[in-house]
């Protein structure tokens, strides 16, 4: 697993891109249509994705990435206490679980783009 982004759900993407790339001066990455961003975390291999598309329920926190989302949940899946199950995003696939505390943790592939 490695750490590829910090989800952050908005309902205000214009706001969210003005205080991270305008006041804070996080370069813009790319852009998946007109309601998710990439931007480049300074000093950070891993990215903030800011996303105005959320998912019901989705809430703030990491995205982990590995070679295989389905694999990798298969191994773990009777431990974790999974609120969105995998589904296709483009390049690969998504899911997400809540940890011990209730934080939302999310787990990702690029599998198809490969």
């Amino acid at each position: 697993m490695r750490l590829e982004f910090i989800y952050l759900p908005t309902r205000d993407l214009p706001g969210a891109l003005s205080l991270y790339r305008d006041t804070l001066g996080f370069d813009e990455l790319w852009r998946e249509g007109e309601l998710t961003v990439g931007l480049e975390i300074p000093g950070s291999e891993a990215a903030l994705m800011l996303d105005g598309a959320a998912e019901p329920g989705s809430g703030p926190g990491p995205i982990f990435g590995v070679e295989h989302v389905d694999a990798w949940l298969a191994d773990r899946h009777d431990a974790l206490d999974v609120f969105m199950a995998p589904f296709d995003i483009p390049g690969g696939r998504l899911m997400g679980f809540r940890d011990a505390a209730g934080n939302h943790v999310y787990v990702m592939d690029q599998s198809a783009a490969q």
